[in-house]
């Protein structure tokens, strides 16, 4: 379980959150429909990708300090 958080689950959800901030970013920057279209929905994605990022992060936190290196 904590080999599967940490070498595959949390790197992936780190890389989802990195993609959508960029996409985030290049939407604002590039303004125009493009950005009235999908800048907020990349940003509320960005947000959602964080949070589960984050409760990976404290799953295995947990997990660790139990001593379930299994």
């Amino acid at each position: 379980m904590l080999g599967a958080l940490q070498y595959v689950l949390i790197p992936l959800a780190i890389l989802a959150v990195t993609v959508f901030l960029v996409l985030g970013i290049y939407s604002l920057a590039k303004g125009g429909d493009f950005a009235k279209n999908n800048s907020n929905k990349l940003m509320r994605a960005r947000v959602a990708a964080q949070g589960i990022a984050i409760a990976l992060l404290v799953l295995f936190a947990y997990l660790v300090s139990r001593g379930n290196g299994a």
